[in-house]
């Protein structure tokens, strides 16, 4: 499923902010306008899948760091909330509130508490609830339709949505966490001397690149032993490096990779050897190439380091993974804008501040865009 609309509330920059996504979605600005803001909040509701919500909050500072710092008007709480609606039509939408923890409440003074969570199906002809939860109560709805209390009783930290595991019992739930679940964001791969895209990793059929891209030889070996094309992957590099070809051994217990380049053909350079900029290109080809991509798929700035010759070739990356997967990209490079029109059509979204918040240029306060002809 791919997601059809996301929205924040109260969350840093983002005071109050809803907008549709497409298949291909570039957010362009200054530094400090709140682009990674909005890539977080993402990271936000994967994280309540996974059930460590609380614990990725309080990891940033805790609510007193990770709330709207604006004015509030009268009576308006100081909560956050993040919301996501999922399939073509946006037929599942989740949306969970995260609050300050009350006296009364068993957890620590700071801690994040889970104040409510929905997952509502829109695919029939009025809506259906499948998840409610308030504070630490909640109810669900079974295979059949049946709404069943949540016997045991949740934790203020823990959503409900991580929580209800059972695949039988609630099948709607289960899609919907494991849909989250898939989502990968890469947020820059470390390239410094001891760096793992420059090590060894174990020979295990990876058919997708962790966000830190650790596994990033053993991808290359299922794409080159186990899925036998490489064909993609040779067009990339050749695209960045005219001349260039990845050099994917036999694996024993572990894999690795080199690449030989047009100046030096009969030399093969070691993952340690090469330059950052040649091994963020290799690693993000890697993310955007693998066997199986996930559903949805984030980077953010991915043209730091890179070589401005480089960007076309990463947009025509972006372009060619943008056909199996729907993908975001959050940067403030104009020149990488300019070349993912050119190389998939779609037009980039201007992130901007308004009254101190960030907005997205041409977005209405009814979360829609105004120029109707925005690309698919």
């Amino acid at each position: 499923m791919q997601v059809a609309e996301c929205a924040f509330r109260g969350y840093r920059s983002l005071r109050r902010i809803r907008f549709p996504l497409r298949r291909l979605n570039v957010f362009v600005g200054d530094n400090g306008v709140g682009k990674t803001n909005l890539y977080h909040g993402l990271q936000m509701l994967q994280a309540a899948a996974a059930g460590t919500l609380g614990r990725s909050l309080a990891a940033e500072g805790g609510l007193e760091s990770a709330s709207w710092a604006g004015e509030h008007k009268r009576g308006e709480k100081a909560q956050l909330v993040f919301e996501a609606k999922l399939g073509d039509q946006g037929e599942y939408a989740y949306e969970v509130t995260v609050g300050f923890r009350a006296p009364v409440e068993a957890a620590f003074a700071l801690e994040p508490i889970i104040r409510s969570e929905t997952l509502t199906f829109h695919g029939a002809r009025r809506p259906e609830v499948l998840l409610e939860r308030k504070n630490q109560r909640a109810w669900a709805r079974d295979e059949a339709g049946v709404k069943q209390d949540i016997e045991a009783e949740l934790l203020p930290s823990e959503t409900a949505l991580a929580e209800l595991k059972d695949s039988a019992r609630f099948p709607d739930i289960d899609v919907v966490r494991r849909c989250l679940l898939q989502w990968r964001f890469y947020h820059g791969f470390r390239t410094d001397a001891d760096s793992p895209l420059r090590r060894p990793c174990l020979a295990v059929t990876t058919p997708t690149l962790a966000s830190d891209g650790a596994d990033l030889a053993a991808m290359f070996a299922t794409l080159a032993h186990i899925r036998q094309d490489t064909a993609d992957l040779a067009v990339a590099i050749e695209d960045a490096f005219p001349g260039a070809r990845l050099i994917v051994p036999e694996v024993g217990r572990t894999a690795t990779f080199a690449v030989s380049f047009a100046d030096f053909p009969k030399r093969e350079f070691s993952a340690a050897e090469l330059s950052d900029g040649t091994l963020r290109f290799l690693a993000l080809a890697g993310a955007l190439l693998g066997y199986r991509l996930p559903p949805f798929l984030a980077l953010n700035e991915p043209e730091t380091s890179l070589h401005p010759d480089l960007v076309p070739a990463l947009a025509r990356l972006i372009a060619r993974a943008a056909m199996r997967s729907q993908v975001w990209v959050v940067t403030h490079s104009a020149k990488l804008a300019s070349a993912l029109e050119d190389a998939a059509g779609s037009r980039s979204i201007r992130v901007i501040k308004r009254d101190g918040e960030t907005w997205l240029e041409g977005l209405t306060n009814f979360g829609e865009f105004d120029d109707d002809d925005r690309d698919d």
